[in-house]
């Protein structure tokens, strides 16, 4: 044993004394050059090429290296052996991602390409304005030369888009509102914004599974139509109308419309808006992927038909003069001082004009109770798109109700007779969602019970409308009435009163609007 320790020892001489000869014949230097000429020699002859992504670009963060972290965290998460488990502050999700010194295999467009996640210590402290970590981190990219121009620019544009969207699905949704009066947050910025935990989603609203499907697919094109948008040359947004009576879900369906999305809300209370600039710099702090909501615009401000207005401006008064002097397209809020509102083409550019551009992949949401008072230019296609009737609750959407609330499944928990009682006077009830749900989670814990007050309910509303002749039977399927036809009809009336008029139309609304100002005077 103390043979070979004494041998050990004797070829650790000659290895040291050997290296110290190599140190002193060649130098740094040299030795530094023959390296580089290896590697190039080296890169002659091999197929790939390598490119370098490290963490900090000088003294500032690589945005790109941030990318490739999360884009690769959607593949190690399924296919990788050994992964690092992180979640960034302000997110719902946890990120895998590759360890130290690892690898994996990516394909795109029918090519691999190698990821390695390359970790040294860094050797000195530089002096910088900002500590730098101990650590040095870095991708490393390996393709073969052959698809260099065929695949790094559309692959990093890919993974940099694909990253974007990790991102907004891991990070919480926030809701935002404009500042009171029109003040800055502390960071200068008119929007106030809180945590949205909203949980109402498609599969919770309380609505008719088909209409749903419409709306979701319609969501789903929007989302994924940049290039569509591009294309045909109109701005990459959308506007929904949501109209019904009170307790019917629109709330929610914005909500769910957002969760589905991911998209942030900005709520924007239009009564603590001064005039159109202001609502235009609004706009203008409003992020890409976002949902612009308005609720109860026809209460917010004096935005009612215009048609309507012209019956009653007999009597004379300022309002009436001033409607005139500022002209149809900037009638302005009752009672309000002129230069201190919002006027209706203000509110028109803002959701369909040039600003309405500024940004993309935007949604505008205004909802009403009454269809009837809004003005139809606030209608038309191109400002609100597609619109959405929230009825009261209708036999599917009460089955979803049952659901949420009782869990009950359709032919497991309820019999084919209570169904079909039910059935039989939801329609005539006219119960909204918002009614039946309370009637639910009163009882919530008692199914039975729950089911059989919410059925005695219903028919006491049915035979009292009945009574009151305000519900008619369809004779054809059954189902519906005559106010929910009604109320579906108000928005093609309101539709219809935008219609182009005849030029003799038009003369006759000059000639009231001169009489009108000589009675003034």
């Amino acid at each position: 044993m103390k043979e070979y320790w004494t041998s050990l020892a004797s070829i650790l001489g000659v290895f040291a004394f050997f290296q110290t000869i190599l140190q002193t014949v060649f130098p740094p230097e040299l030795r530094f050059a023959s390296a580089k000429l290896f590697n190039k020699l080296f890169n002659c002859f091999s197929s790939y090429c390598y490119f370098e992504i490290t963490e900090i670009d000088g003294v500032n963060t690589n945005e790109l290296y941030n990318a490739v972290q999360l884009y690769l965290s959607s593949s190690v998460s399924i296919t990788g052996n050994r992964l690092s488990l992180t979640r960034a502050v302000n997110s719902s999700a946890f990120t895998f991602g590759l360890a130290n010194n690892d690898s994996i295999i990516d394909t795109f467009n029918g090519v691999n390409v190698v990821w390695e996640h390359v970790v040294t210590q860094r050797n000195s402290q530089t002096f910088s304005w900002r500590p730098l970590p101990d650590e040095k981190r870095g991708f490393t990219l390996r393709i073969k030369k052959k698809d260099k121009q065929l695949l790094l620019n559309s692959y990093l544009d890919y993974i940099m888009e694909k990253a974007s969207d990790i991102r907004r699905k891991n990070q919480d949704r926030l809701l935002y509102t404009n500042s009171r009066g029109g003040s800055l947050d502390s960071r200068g910025h008119p929007w106030e914004s809180v945590p949205f935990k909203h949980p109402s989603t498609f599969d919770t609203l309380a609505m008719d599974p088909m209409k749903k499907k419409e709306i979701m697919e319609d969501l789903q094109d929007f989302a994924n139509g940049q290039g569509f948008y591009h294309k045909t040359g109109r701005a990459w947004k959308r506007g929904y109308l949501l109209y019904g009576p009170p307790g019917t879900g629109k709330s929610s369906m914005i909500a769910a419309m957002a969760n589905f999305l991911g998209y942030d809300i900005y709520d924007l209370e239009l009564t603590e808006v001064h005039n159109n600039s202001e609502l235009r710099k609004l706009l203008m702090k409003t992020s890409s992927k976002s949902i612009i909501v308005i609720e109860d615009i026809d209460c917010s401000i004096n935005l009612s038909n215009r048609k309507n207005n012209k019956k009653s401006v007999g009597s004379v008064s300022v309002n009436s003069r001033n409607f005139y002097e500022n002209g149809v397209g900037e009638m302005r809020g009752v009672g309000e001082e002129n230069g201190n509102s919002i006027t209706l083409s203000g509110l028109l550019n803002f959701t369909d004009g040039l600003w309405s551009c500024c940004g993309s992949e935007r949604i505008f949401v205004f909802t009403t109770n009454h269809i009837e008072k809004l003005d139809p230019a606030l209608l038309r296609s191109g400002r609100m798109d597609m619109h959405i009737f929230m009825s009261y609750c209708s036999i599917q959407a009460l089955k979803i109700l049952l659901k949420n609330y009782l869990g009950c499944e359709e032919g497991v928990d309820l019999d084919d007779s209570v169904l079909k009682e039910l059935e039989e006077v939801v329609e005539m009830a006219r119960m909204t969602p918002a009614d039946i749900s309370e009637v639910l989670i009163k009882n919530r814990r008692k199914k039975e019970k729950a089911v059989d007050e919410l059925l005695e309910i219903l028919k006491v509303r049915a035979e009292r409308n009945a009574k009151n002749g305000s519900v008619v039977r369809r004779e054809n399927n059954g189902v519906g009435d005559e106010d929910d036809v009604e109320d579906e009809e108000q928005e093609k009336r309101a539709l219809d009163s935008d219609s182009p008029k005849q030029e003799s139309e038009i003369e006759d609304d000059c000639k009231e609007g001169s009489e009108e100002e000589e009675k003034i005077k």
